[in-house]
């Protein structure tokens, strides 16, 4: 409280702080402005390095951010690498591969870093030393400046699991020697040992992906013309080196914490998370760092979604081999990548400094593709039921709303009115629970997102449990669809059974039953997989099994009609229906798992059908919905406790 407070006491009106600083940018460094406000020179260094020695306000405001930080005065360096970036046409060409492969294929481990050319192995700076650090490197750029092979030859190489573009053995002799003077510079400006990169030098493409990918990510690799034009830069980034081993995780949704010791979460920032940390988190709760703040605390695993490595490094100087200073025409070039927005680093460095470029990268990421500028493609929609009853208000909710008599009686505004009866009376719920009101909601706005996109729904399919199928229905409300299209209730599309409690599965309403309720159900349906071939506790790959046999077999049944197909069903549907008809292999099923924990309600994900008959998952046509944790209140309790 000490230092927060510390801290507070040096802030300056805004409008004489930003006066003195202006003054002050013409007198000296920004290390001087921040000194002359009373910063410590540990904090003022820290902040300047940590948003690359931007802008005095941008420390500032670094600053500020991280009053809670535990870490604020921890001494331990960045850490620093030195790459060769493509500018230009062949830039255009890499990051055009990038996105292609990446729609293709998925995402591999060559995603979490932009294209590049590793010339030495990451080394630590001291704060007070990276001045000169980035001087050393502008000089040593300096001295090289036609000298530089150009163009740089690459050669295509592919392997069982990597695909790079190698540079020829003796022009990379040539570039090593670059890699020594910069690190004797580096040893000479700043005292830092820099180990210059040993192993052969590439760009790498592709790596650590399914053999299956590969014939694909070849083909795509050879269409790269590595002859065109290119501007190779310097660029100097540091990461933190506490989150080295971390992953990065950009935060989706706003979460205000409702617990001390949860991290609040604000759109666009980044969270470090370590698989050490989660061993005693709660299941759907994550422990992590975030990197705008500093705070360490628990959030909800469905608010983050993976980014990658490079999207949180600083960089620190951007030199050109061929140019005094980076021009306009190559920054533009830079930030328009055939529908990928690259590393963009701003020009707004020390007077007469023009060539350093400081900015926190920004991530790369795969624009949104225009639907109206393709021909239209059969698609499979996959989505996960709504909010459930048994989830909300726990595994005997039915005693909770049930009166002496065993009836039915709603106690909370997000039960719903009236539970679907049926002839026999009465059933247990308690191991079919239906969706809650909000649950209904959910899948009422997703269908209305889907009737605004001008989405076309041929045929429906759902699980065969409730809380599948009245989320199935709503949808069709919400499309204005209801009593046009009907459910097609499918047994094969019900969840890993080896996730059902009890020896045996749930008893669930027939179909006749289901439309006696006044749910879209079609009654003369007939499945392709029939309840009793289903069996409790079944294997992972049988489930997984059952789940691709289905769908292939649906989707060869629809063909025939035509149209798009919606599969409503469960978290673990839109991993299990859409993998193998990929032509992916299966993952293990621990990782099926942490991947099915990650699935919110009413999460959805499209796989369309290519020309060549293969299936690849696209950007659904609707935004993600996220319906936050929420507790439940009690007046009474809350409001008249002495």
């Amino acid at each position: 409280m000490a230092a927060k407070e510390e801290l507070y006491s040096k802030i300056i009106p805004r409008r004489l702080r930003q006066n003195r600083a202006s003054n002050a940018v013409k007198q000296g460094s920004h290390l001087d402005v921040l000194l002359s406000m009373g910063f410590p020179q540990s904090r003022a260094l820290k902040a300047l390095v940590s948003t690359g020695g931007r802008s005095v306000q941008l420390a500032c405001d670094w600053l500020f951010s991280h009053v809670d930080d535990p870490f604020l005065d921890d001494p331990l360096p960045r850490e620093y690498v030195l790459y060769l970036r493509p500018s230009g046409p062949l830039q255009n060409q890499l990051n055009h591969f990038w996105q292609q492969s990446r729609l293709t294929c998925g995402k591999n481990k060559a995603h979490n870093i932009f294209p590049h050319i590793t010339l030495c192995q990451f080394f630590m700076c001291a704060d007070s030393k990276v001045e000169a650090l980035c001087g050393a490197l502008q000089s040593s750029v300096s001295q090289w400046r036609g000298r530089f092979p150009s163009p740089l030859p690459l050669e295509l190489y592919t392997s069982a699991n990597f695909i790079g573009l190698f540079v020829e053995e003796q022009v990379a002799e040539t570039l090593k020697k670059f890699a020594a003077d910069f690190a004797a510079e580096a040893a000479s400006k700043a005292d830092v040992h820099v180990e210059p990169h040993k192993k052969q030098l590439h760009v790498t493409l592709a790596y650590h992906f399914p053999s299956s990918h590969l014939a694909s990510l070849e083909k795509l690799a050879r269409g790269i013309e590595v002859k065109l034009g290119c501007d190779w830069l310097a660029v100097l980034f540091s990461r933190d080196i506490r989150f080295a081993n971390h992953e990065t995780l950009r935060v989706m949704y706003p979460y205000v914490p409702q617990n001390e010791d949860e991290l609040e979460l604000v759109p666009g920032d980044f969270v470090f998370t370590s698989s050490v940390e989660q061993m005693s988190t709660s299941e759907g709760w994550v422990y992590g760092t975030s990197l705008s703040t500093g705070v360490s605390g628990l959030l909800p695993e469905n608010y983050v979604s993976r980014a990658d490595e490079c999207d949180t490094w600083v960089c620190h100087g951007s030199h050109s081999f061929f140019s005094a200073s980076p021009s306009e025409k190559s920054n533009k070039e830079s930030r328009t990548l055939d529908g990928l927005l690259s590393i963009q680093c701003l020009d707004n460095s020390r007077p007469g400094d023009s060539s350093i470029l400081s900015v926190v990268c920004q991530p790369m990421q795969v624009l949104r593709i225009n639907s109206h500028c393709r021909t239209p493609k059969r698609t499979l929609f996959v989505c996960r039921h709504g909010e459930r009853m048994d989830v909300v208000f726990g595994k005997h909710w039915l005693s909770q709303c049930s009166d002496a008599k065993g009836r039915y009686v709603r106690t909370n505004l997000n039960m719903p009115p009236f539970l679907p009866a049926w002839g026999g009376g009465h059933r247990d719920y308690d191991m079919d629970a239906p969706i809650t009101v909000f649950g209904a909601m959910q899948a009422r706005t997703v269908g209305e997102a889907l009737l605004e996109t001008n989405t076309t729904i041929d045929f429906i399919y759902s699980s065969p449990s409730l809380r599948c199928v009245q989320t199935a229905h709503e949808i069709l409300k919400g499309m204005q669809l209801d009593g046009k299209l009907r459910i097609r209730v499918e047994p094969a599309l019900f969840e890993w059974t080896k996730w059902v409690s009890g020896s045996s599965l749930p008893a669930w309403i027939s179909p006749t039953d289901l439309a006696a309720a006044n749910l879209s159900v079609d009654t003369t349906y007939r499945p392709h997989i029939s309840i009793s071939k289903l069996n409790v506790a079944e294997s992972y790959e049988t489930y997984m099994s059952r789940s691709y046999k289905v769908t292939k077999e649906v989707l060869a049944d629809c063909k025939n009609k035509g149209g798009n197909v919606l599969m409503v069903g469960h978290a673990s549907s839109l991993e299990a229906c859409t993998r193998q008809l990929q032509g992916q292999t299966l993952r293990n099923s621990k990782e099926f798992i942490q991947i099915v924990r990650k699935i919110p309600y009413l999460g959805m994900c499209a796989c369309e059908e290519q020309d060549s008959g293969v299936w690849q998952l696209v950007d659904p046509p609707i935004l993600p919905l996220t319906h936050g944790p929420n507790h439940s209140f009690n007046w009474r309790e809350t409001l008249q406790q002495e």
